[in-house]
């Protein structure tokens, strides 16, 4: 044999040897089931048997009516019987009866793996991981599950420490720990994206999360680009999940979130979670739960509705002792402005603390439109000494006492003498309403904030 053939026959062999080190690594055989029933968000398959949660792949066809085309994701949401309830992850055309559906996975487990880690910092992406932003390909990252095992309560590290989220009235009078789980109440057109976008700048955190589920399309660009910043973006991971996208999306939108604030939690970072909104991420597993039969229950909400919310809120939080953090605020949309929403009222019991937002400031140029008596921060006592505690109470007393007389004060009914606190409340107030305001561009530090207060409270 000379050496051209000798060549030949060794490149053969090694093409022979890797073709059945591939068929030895396949699996057996290839499970499948196949699509019954298509309606509305829903699709019903048989044949197949894999756990609640997994993801599938749907084999579609092309218009013309030959082979297959391509596939499309989709996630087992329910089951009856041997019947599997499947909703996919994105808008399919293609879908035939009968069409061919195969569980994801070599194993068949179904397992899903989203990137994770530092590469993607300063990075825009969707809920599955792909980049939104035009850049590289996140495929090096390493990957895992959103599922992660729940941490034992008892060995969290106490919330004992304040962070400083650039806000006067939040640094002195609603004062948040290190760890701690906010509410963000507001309606419409309030200032609601602007105080988050002053938070994720000014916050003294280590990573930034943001989670953008079910807003418009045009408000997460204008999140990106004038409200969060430059600045705030390179230290950030940004997940959108728009309002066009499918509530399966919007859900594994959250969910990726939290997992990515979770990692680098895990790797003794102080993570700043922001989730706007809890009550999109509500909606879209309402959808879900209508879709595949669930009775509605308050207005119009499933109980899976209101088993989810502390499913998602309790994965944050600190760590074990000498770890990471992560300190979250989650948007609640109020409906009308009504604070007894049934999505609202659910996140008050859930959270430790809430910041409501007025329509009424908003409307009188008032900004950031913090309502002072109907927020509360319930870490605020452990964490801030005697001294600051009694100055912030002191000054939520005086205001509220103007508010109170107001009406009596702009009428000309007011007289001075007979209420101590009054008086001083109606002298200290245009300071106290200036203290209460601030610009979008004007950082106030925890040190800063307290020597006003102090200033105006000696």
């Amino acid at each position: 044999m000379n050496a051209a053939a000798e060549r030949h026959h060794q490149h053969w062999c090694q093409a022979l040897t890797r073709v059945s080190e591939r068929v030895a690594g396949a699996p057996a055989y290839l499970t499948s089931g196949r699509v019954v029933r298509a309606t509305g968000l829903v699709l019903e398959v048989v044949g197949l048997r894999v756990p609640l949660g997994s993801g599938c792949r749907i084999e579609l066809t092309c218009d013309g009516g030959g082979g297959a085309s391509g596939f499309a994701e989709a996630e087992v949401v329910g089951f009856a019987g041997d019947k599997l309830f499947l909703m996919p992850l994105a808008e399919i055309s293609g879908l035939t009866p009968g069409a061919r559906v195969f569980p994801l996975g070599q194993d068949g487990a179904g397992a899903r793996r989203f990137p994770l880690g530092d590469a993607l910092l300063g990075r825009v992406v969707d809920g599955n991981g792909r980049p939104l932003d035009g850049g590289e390909p996140v495929d090096e990252a390493p990957h895992d599950t959103l599922a992660a095992p729940p941490l034992n309560p008892l060995a969290r590290a106490p919330i004992d420490a304040q962070v400083d989220v650039g806000i006067r009235a939040l640094n002195t009078l609603l004062s948040i720990g290190r760890g701690q789980r906010m509410g963000l109440f507001a309606g419409s057109g309030v200032g609601k994206s602007v105080l988050l976008g002053m938070m994720a700048r000014y916050t003294s955190a280590d990573v930034i999360v943001v989670g953008l589920i079910g807003e418009r399309g045009r408000e997460v660009k204008d999140f990106i680009d004038n409200i969060l910043g430059e600045e705030g973006r390179r230290r950030a991971v940004v997940v959108a999940a728009p309002a066009d996208t499918s509530p399966l999306q919007r859900l594994q939108g959250a969910a990726y979130a939290t997992r990515l604030a979770e990692y680098f939690r895990d790797a003794g970072r102080n993570v700043l979670l922001i989730m706007d909104s809890l009550t999109r991420y509500a909606m879209a597993q309402r959808e879900i739960a209508l879709a595949i039969g669930e009775p509605p229950a308050t207005k119009g909400y499933p109980p899976s509705v209101f088993a989810k919310l502390p499913g998602l809120v309790e994965r944050a939080g600190n760590g074990e002792s000498g770890g990471g953090s992560i300190t979250a605020f989650y948007t609640v949309l109020t409906e009308g402005d009504d604070q007894q929403d049934p999505i609202a009222d659910a996140a008050r019991a859930i959270l430790d603390g809430h910041v409501v937002l007025s329509r009424g400031l908003a409307e009188a140029g008032h900004y950031p439109a913090i309502d002072i008596e109907a927020s509360i921060s319930r870490a605020m006592n452990h964490i801030v000494d005697e001294r600051q505690w009694r100055r912030a109470q002191r000054f939520k007393q005086l205001f509220s006492r103007y508010q109170r007389n107001r009406d009596l004060i702009s009428v000309g009914a007011y007289s001075p003498g007979h209420d101590p606190l009054l008086d001083q409340a109606v002298q200290l107030y245009p300071e106290i309403e200036a203290f209460l305001q601030q610009a979008i561009s004007d950082r106030a530090g925890i040190d800063d904030a307290q020597r006003d207060l102090e200033a105006l409270l000696p």
